[in-house]
């Protein structure tokens, strides 16, 4: 994969991966009104916008590694002022007294425990760790799930995220299945800009945008066995 073709592909795509605003909403209802919020691998801002919007008065701060998401993330929350605030570093280094850390499709790259182990630190007293991931909805995944999830090892049930967590030190407070329309409002922006791509795309971006329409198939084979699970965890 070239990295410049793939950020070509993604770049002004409103989220970075699964998820909407209502996901925001549920993970807040379960919890106590948190005053701090940091998203670890903010991406645009999607996530930072609907919780600055639903809580006026509580400060998120976001962290990405890749500058022009920040840059995207920084232009669609300007209108929030000092109280959301995005930065460019590394989201296993976060710190801070946050009551609620929000990682949405990002802690695969770290693999929960080391994510969840390295953040623990950053957490309030009662604080929670929000964060969805891959996962297969039946034992053994349908051969759609599987073969859609083929390249990203280590995609287990709900039961195998829920060891891995206890393994952190951490216990799952509850869990919510994203599918169907949240990966739809993911692919279909993604889909439109990669066909604006196509007339005059070199051979590394031919190639990106062959990978991610093949991923769209793939999806739209069984949108509802491939799924994330989004699960709301706090230290044991």
């Amino acid at each position: 994969m070239s990295e410049e073709a793939f950020f070509t592909l993604h770049r002004g795509i409103p989220r970075q991966g699964p998820g909407t605003a209502e996901d925001v909403l549920w993970v807040l209802e379960q919890i106590d009104p948190p005053a701090q919020i940091i998203d670890a691998g903010c991406g645009p801002g999607a996530d930072m916008e609907a919780f600055a919007t639903t809580l006026p008065k509580v400060e998120v701060d976001g962290f990405d590694i890749v500058p022009h998401f920040v840059e995207e993330a920084r232009d669609r929350l300007s209108c929030f002022g000092p109280r959301v605030r995005v930065w460019c570093g590394d989201m296993e280094a976060i710190t801070g007294q946050a009551d609620l850390i929000w990682s949405a499709g990002a802690v695969y790259f770290l693999g929960i425990e080391t994510a969840l182990t390295r953040w623990r630190s950053a957490l309030a007293p009662r604080g929670v760790i929000a964060f969805s991931e891959p996962v297969f909805l039946t034992d053994p995944p349908s051969k759609a799930a599987e073969s859609f999830w083929a390249d990203c090892p280590g995609v287990g049930t709900a039961d195998k995220i829920a060891s891995r967590v206890e393994s952190a030190g951490f216990r799952t407070r509850a869990t919510r299945v994203i599918t169907g329309r949240a990966w739809l409002d993911y692919y279909l922006p993604l889909m439109s800009r990669a066909a604006r791509l196509r007339i005059g795309a070199g051979p590394d971006l031919a190639r990106e945008l062959d990978a991610a329409e093949t991923e769209f198939a793939g999806w739209r084979a069984a949108p509802t066995e491939i799924a994330y699970l989004l699960s709301i965890v706090e230290p044991a």
